[in-house]
């Protein structure tokens, strides 16, 4: 049984690991080289499929086991974060003076810069790398804390869950992937010091903490996100295999489960908008794009459509595997509770997909932040001694480079697959206690996870207009 198991692992993962060259397209100014991709698809979903059956012959004990942080002793308790947090909220509104002060370009201008490449990509992920750094630079929670004995509290509803956030959520996407201009510095410049207010008003009514836990749309992201790191701080250092930590998470409500769903969503739209299959669909020629504003109706309905079908799939294959692994004899988990607890298994899929679909802006913007650094506000300034740095973007005209951005994303995507697999069948051993009726009830959610690798590995293959 052993060699069994460890010829499936190999055999899992091999597919990714002795890839070869690829036809390869990413978002945000991509390329396309012309190179077959059929043998990456389908190697990437056989190995997602393979790891369905490796999940469903491993012992019970094996996956708690695999599961199990290492603990690594005693950590110094925190200090310092109300500290941190008013750094960041002065930084933040340096920000956005910036923003509506400094240059109109928004490769020049630092607030774009910061918000979409540095935070919105970069922190995202390394906060899902490293654990809950957000903690030290939420630009609301010092101040909450200062001040939440001056102020009274009104008690947010327990009814509300986590739909304030869900709310706030789905605005971002719409201001990121259908307002005609995200990144004009003034424009970006007002809606973050609105939503800044906004959300200190909410914290100051409501209480700091109960507000950014439910309705502050990136603190919720972020504290998910975390929970998928390998290190665990809180009392203790401990070490894991990613996803650890969000198994020892209360069930997620319906609220916080449309959420995590929503957040798969919308990073699945922010890919597909982009082909030129979408582009087709809405009756946009992709050669001669006529702007944002053209298509704002078409792409909201886009959007909105894309976060409902994923809810109503997800809640389908969750609710056909209740009924499989209906055991007359054995209680069952509820829909409610299976739902929530199941939800968590596509938190990997959505930080993989925000790594692979970013990834080649990143590695260019990127270059512009240090620019932007540089000389702030375009005077001439050179306080990093730059010189005339120069913005490359030749390492996407060669076949190597680009070959290795193709196995990295199509590598990230199939794992985050992979280990979803287990987080979803680790939840679901833990609901129905019993192997035979964990694995019935991951059937139609193992088919879900199949067919999701190969959209995902497709939208990255696929040509892009826009």
């Amino acid at each position: 049984m052993t060699r069994l198991m460890i010829w499936l692992c190999l055999t899992s993962f091999a597919p990714v690991l002795f890839a070869g060259p690829a036809l390869a397209h990413v978002s945000e100014g991509g390329f396309v080289l012309l190179l077959p991709t059929r043998l990456y698809i389908l190697s990437g979903c056989v190995a997602v499929a393979l790891s369905v059956l490796i999940v469903g012959l491993m012992p019970g004990r094996w996956l708690v086991r695999l599961f199990a942080p290492l603990p690594l002793g005693a950590a110094a308790p925190s200090r310092g974060q109300i500290f941190t947090s008013l750094l960041s909220t002065i930084l933040l509104f340096t920000l956005i003076s910036i923003g509506w002060f400094g240059p109109h370009d928004p490769l020049g201008n630092l607030l774009p810069l910061v918000i979409w490449t540095t935070f919105w990509i970069g922190f995202v992920v390394l906060q899902a790398l490293i654990g809950d750094l957000w903690a030290w630079i939420n630009p609301w929670s010092g101040l909450a804390t200062f001040l939440r004995r001056r102020t009274s509290r009104i008690t947010l509803p327990d009814g509300l869950g986590h739909w304030p956030g869900s709310v706030m959520l789905l605005a971002f996407a719409l201001f990121a992937l259908v307002d005609p201009a995200p990144d004009d510095p003034a424009r970006l410049a007002t809606v973050v010091a609105a939503y800044w207010l906004v959300t200190f008003l909410g914290c100051l009514l409501f209480g700091g903490e109960v507000w950014l836990a439910r309705a502050e749309c990136f603190t919720i992201l972020l504290r998910l996100f975390a929970s998928l790191a390998v290190f665990r701080r809180d009392g203790g250092w401990a070490l894991g295999l990613p996803g650890w930590r969000a198994l020892s998470l209360p069930t997620p409500t319906v609220s916080l489960a449309i959420f995590i769903i929503a957040l798969l969503g919308i990073g699945s739209f922010d890919g597909l908008n982009e082909t030129f299959w979408w582009l087709a669909k809405i009756g946009v020629n992709p050669l001669e794009f006529p702007g944002r504003s053209a298509i704002t109706g078409r792409t909201t309905a886009g959007l909105l459509g894309a976060v409902s079908l994923l809810i109503a799939m997800f809640a389908a294959c969750v609710w056909i595997g209740l009924i499989l692994a209906r055991d007359a004899k054995s209680a069952s988990p509820t829909f409610r509770e299976a739902f929530g607890q199941l939800s968590l298994s596509l938190l990997p899929i959505a930080l993989g997909y925000h790594l692979a679909h970013y990834l080649v802006a990143f590695l260019v913007n990127i270059q512009y932040v240090a620019v932007a650094l540089s000389d702030p506000l375009q005077t001439g300034r050179d306080l990093f001694n730059l010189g005339d740095h120069y913005v490359s973007t030749g390492f996407l005209k060669s076949r190597d480079p680009v070959r290795t951005i193709w196995l990295t994303q199509a590598g990230v995507i199939v794992l985050a697959h992979i280990l979803a697999v287990f987080l979803a069948h680790h939840g679901a051993s833990q609901m129905f206690g019993s192997p035979r009726r964990a694995m019935l009830s991951q059937l139609p959610l193992a088919a879900f996870m199949v067919l999701y690798t190969l959209f995902g590995l497709w939208l990255l293959a696929t040509a892009r207009g826009a």
